[in-house]
């Protein structure tokens, strides 16, 4: 009996031993807030790096901020800075510690770009995409083989409220993101399925089901071309394998007229590359690529609209499209792009609708084209 006192007392202490050796001493990181909200909506941000010689905050989207703001190291190790008022939505963030890209070790919200990771804050303040007390949608990550890739693809699909527990058949949505991004952008920093899930309770728009793949089908990084192999790859990967995976495991109406298709930059240009497989054609500051000269840039030939003569002149094609809608910043670099090609579009007799906004090329106004396009479809 002593002795299974005596073994007992032993592994006891000899826990508490192990427990002290691995709890660490306090730091001013363990009460630290590494985002605040301030009043005016200025945000705080902060990071605990004793041993660091410089730290920056880097974010996007943020136009007062930048894409650097140096940091201030206090007496305790902590660094921080204060941004210039944002408005409301997300915003994706790092911190440059010495040099080294660093997601905040205190903050679990992330979002994913084709490479990187980032982290996320949410400033509330726009009921449109807004977390709110209404039916919400579900966001799966779904993975799928592409055939035409010879690997496992992933991509993000947005089921409305009662899905689940019904049996009726639902449009489709596919919902393409810009370079550099991946089928997990739209549904953070893009605050997708909130847009949708508001749309839905307001009675703005019809449930249906949005598809959001990945629309890069290798690595890239900014200043690399966008060559038009991986361009002709995704489009194989999005019809032979994307979209009749869809219509297989989901419970989606057949035809074009129950399909629309959307994207943003990158994913503005493959809309147009694919608009004539659906009736609804969504393009947010984007256009044909290559259609606005470019000094030391040697222009593409044939042009695409050599390329594309046929669909161009079909009128059967006008009859089935029901929309296409341009949206673009003013201060956004594509803007002269986006106009070209809604007056190439308009020359051959498609009615496009145009909208020029304020600002340039960020979620700030691609949320709010979302905001406005996905009422516009199925009507």
């Amino acid at each position: 009996m002593r002795f299974v006192i005596y073994v007992a007392v032993s592994i006891l202490l000899s826990g508490m031993v192990v427990f002290a050796q691995w709890n660490p001493p306090q730091t001013p990181n363990d009460t630290l807030k590494s985002v605040k909200l301030l009043p005016e909506n200025m945000i705080r941000v902060s990071i605990y790096a004793p041993e660091a010689s410089e730290v920056v905050f880097s974010s996007t989207d943020i136009p007062a901020a930048g894409w650097a703001v140096p940091m201030e190291k206090n007496e305790n190790g902590v660094w921080t800075a204060t941004v210039k008022p944002v408005g409301a939505g997300a915003y994706r963030y790092r911190f440059i510690v010495d040099g080294v890209a660093t997601v905040d070790p205190l903050n679990p919200e992330t979002s994913e770009s084709l490479m990187n990771a980032w982290s996320l804050f949410t400033v509330p303040g726009e009921a449109f995409m807004d977390t709110r007390q209404v039916p919400h949608g579900a966001v799966a990550e779904v993975t799928y083989y592409s055939n035409t890739l010879e690997r496992f693809r992933r991509m993000h699909v947005y089921t409305p409220p009662g899905y689940e527990l019904g049996k009726g058949s639902y449009p489709v949505f596919y919902l393409l993101h810009g370079a550099s991004d991946s089928d997990d952008s739209w549904t953070t920093v893009g605050r997708a399925g909130y847009i949708l899930d508001n749309l839905l309770v307001e009675k703005k728009i019809k449930s249906m089901v949005v598809v959001m793949p990945n629309g890069h089908v290798n690595p890239w990084r900014w200043g690399q071309p966008l060559n038009d192999t991986e361009r002709n790859l995704f489009i194989d990967d999005f019809l032979n394998d994307i979209m009749p995976y869809i219509e297989k495991h989901y419970r989606v109406k057949a035809g074009k007229q129950n399909r629309a298709l959307a994207g943003l930059s990158m994913g503005g240009s493959q809309t147009l590359n694919m608009a004539e497989q659906f009736s609804y054609i969504g393009v947010f500051s984007s256009g044909i690529f290559g259609i606005v000269p470019r000094p030391g840039v040697t222009p593409q030939s044939p042009t695409w609209e050599e390329l594309n003569q046929e669909k161009l002149k079909d009128p059967q094609l006008k009859k089935e499209v029901k929309l296409i809608w341009f949206a673009t910043g003013r201060e956004d670099f594509l803007i002269e792009t986006s106009r070209a090609t809604v007056d190439l579009l308009r020359k051959y007799g498609f009615d496009v609708q145009f909208k020029e906004t304020d600002g340039g090329h960020t979620w700030i106004n691609w949320r709010q084209y979302l905001n406005e396009f996905t009422p516009l479809l199925f009507q």
